[in-house]
């Protein structure tokens, strides 16, 4: 859906994918809200955009909470425009053997994953049909797709926000509403996955070129599927690198 320059919402955006998302968005002047559960996280991204000249807000939520959700959507409404782009990016990356999971950890997994989700989906459809325009993201994960070994808590989450997604798509683009999943099939070059790998005996620095995704590679596909124009939406796109299995 190419548009004007209008606002773009990025929930449960955290330094490596929402940073991305937020640059890119905020490079083509975008006013851009990033919502995480510490919005002081990301001073120095946003003192980073603003010396850039650009108009990026954060704010302070918990996906999980209704009330939460619905005030950050009007609070953005208000302050700095209508909602153009929504994008929901909260993770709830847990692996645990099954018989290790507990009842609060597979709870707690799928309600910021996939409730979380259906929140914030809800709240951006609630503004976006009155103008009958808008695009909502949902990002999955490999654990969309397939339930692997110690990830029951995780892959029942994604499994869910992947039918959130795909139910709002349905129900939403013949109004116009462009909903699209993004399934991240690979490991995301950043400092925590980097500390995972080393964890694991991986010698990050031998790895070859380009064999973890970028997260401005990530943003940029989020970018372009914004851009779609409605006679070829796509609604799920999997993203992996050159080197992955699958």
């Amino acid at each position: 859906m190419k548009q004007e320059p209008g606002v773009a919402l990025l929930v449960g955006a955290g330094d490596a994918i929402g940073a991305a998302v937020a640059r890119r968005f905020a490079a083509a002047d975008y006013e851009v809200c990033i919502a995480r559960r510490d919005a002081s996280k990301s001073a120095a991204l946003i003192d980073e955009l603003a010396k850039a000249g650009r108009h990026v807000q954060a704010k302070s939520m918990d996906v999980r909470k209704e009330t939460d959700v619905q005030a950050l959507f009007a609070a953005v409404e208000h302050e700095m425009g209508p909602i153009e782009l929504c994008l929901f990016n909260a993770g709830a990356n847990v692996s645990k053997p099954i018989l290790e999971t507990s009842e609060r950890l597979f709870f707690k997994a799928w309600e910021l994953a996939c409730y979380g989700g259906f929140l914030v989906g809800r709240e951006a459809a609630k503004y976006m049909l009155p103008r009958a325009k808008g695009t909502i993201l949902f990002t999955g994960a490999t654990a969309s797709l397939r339930g692997g070994k110690n990830f029951a808590a995780f892959s029942s989450a994604k499994f869910a926000l992947r039918a959130v997604a795909q139910s709002a798509a349905r129900e939403l683009g013949p109004q116009n509403i462009h909903v699209a999943h993004l399934i991240i099939d690979g490991g995301l070059d950043s400092p925590e996955i980097h500390r995972r790998l080393r964890e694991r005996g991986v010698d990050v620095a031998g790895m070859p070129s380009d064999s973890l995704i970028k997260p401005a590679s990530v943003a940029e596909a989020y970018w372009c599927l914004h851009q779609q124009p409605r006679d070829a939406w796509t609604h799920e796109l999997d993203l992996r690198p050159f080197t992955e299995g699958w």
